[in-house]
């Protein structure tokens, strides 16, 4: 018993450092800003000051029960981020998993060359992608040397079903769900959007493509030789065999995606600053302005932890979706 004392005891020892190191640069830095969130702090001085007014939860109510500009763009931009994620997760993990399975027995230049765009610098392809959706810029000209007119990429606030349907229908162009109409809800991503959606998918497929890869590689080819012995074609041993042996990995991609997507910034404040008419605005996005544009630190404060809940609760409901069941 004495013995099994001394050993948690030095274990603890071992990992203090480590649990002081996060502590202080980690859960302080978290609590302090909860606290902020709590208050109406406009970035003068410190937060922890006498004359900081205290607001208790009324940042988090302006957000989601009080009828006003501050719930519309949050909800706008949560809005915009639901399509944002439905559309760019699945594509990601889909042209991973496809790039993975193309270059498992192919020589290290593709794999490069696949993965190149995931570590060249989010702002610079930002850039060039500004350039190549422009009016003027490369994909407007293929569309019109095809006889095609190109879309206004970064000034045109309607959504894709708004430009595939015309004009909305009358009934739902009323009041709607937490400030917005229901057309605003279901006009789809507008066509910037969906500019930052291609770019987004090409520079971050090549990153899960290396996870999907090393599990690929970990797959015994015993098990697929013994199902291609029993007569299963390559689509059987693919669903039956390759797919359930990468559910870890699949659900580590589905997770960094799902995060990673909820999280974005830099490409929306280089590439369009929340425009055209808050068609891109994200709630990391809207964060930042209503924080260090508005000197609104505490409602700032308050969207980046509303967001950090809605990644939790969405990995969680990932995981018990994914979990393990009894055959």
């Amino acid at each position: 018993m004495r013995s099994r004392t001394r050993e948690n005891l030095a274990g603890w020892l071992f990992v203090a450092p480590v649990v002081a190191i996060l502590g202080l640069f980690m859960l302080l830095p978290i609590l302090m800003a909860l606290w902020v969130s709590l208050t109406g702090w406009n970035g003068q001085g410190s937060p922890f000051r006498a004359g900081v007014p205290y607001v208790g939860g009324e940042n988090y109510a302006r957000l989601f029960t009080e009828d006003g500009l501050a719930r519309e763009n949050f909800m706008t931009s949560i809005r915009n981020n639901i399509y944002y994620v439905a559309v760019v997760v699945p594509l990601q993990t889909a042209l991973a998993l496809g790039l993975a399975l193309a270059v498992n027995k192919r020589k290290t230049f593709f794999r490069t060359a696949f993965y190149f765009p995931s570590v060249t610098s989010s702002v610079a392809i930002s850039v060039v992608f500004l350039f190549i959706f422009s009016n003027s810029g490369a994909v407007n000209q293929v569309l019109a040397f095809l006889g095609a007119d190109g879309p206004q990429w970064f000034t045109d606030p309607r959504g894709v079903i708004h430009l595939l349907i015309g004009d909305p229908p009358a009934a739902l162009t009323g009041h709607g769900m937490l400030g917005l109409s229901w057309w605003e809800w279901l006009s789809g991503p507008s066509v910037a959007m969906c500019a930052i959606i291609a770019l987004v998918v090409w520079t971050t497929s090549g990153t899960f493509m290396l996870m999907f890869l090393a599990a690929l590689q970990n797959i015994p080819r015993t098990l697929d030789e013994a199902a291609m012995i029993d007569g299963a074609s390559r689509a059987q041993r693919f669903r039956k065999v390759t797919l359930p042996l990468l559910k870890p990995t699949m659900f580590l991609v589905l997770t960094l995606g799902l995060i990673g997507t909820w999280q974005v910034f830099d490409q929306i404040y280089v590439m369009s600053q929340g425009d055209p008419a808050k068609t891109t605005l994200t709630p990391a996005f809207l964060s930042y302005r209503t924080a260090f544009r508005d000197f609104d630190y505490g409602a700032g404060t308050a969207i980046s932890f509303v967001l950090f809940l809605i990644i939790v609760l969405l990995t969680l409901l990932q995981r018990w979706i994914m979990r393990e069941r009894k055959a």
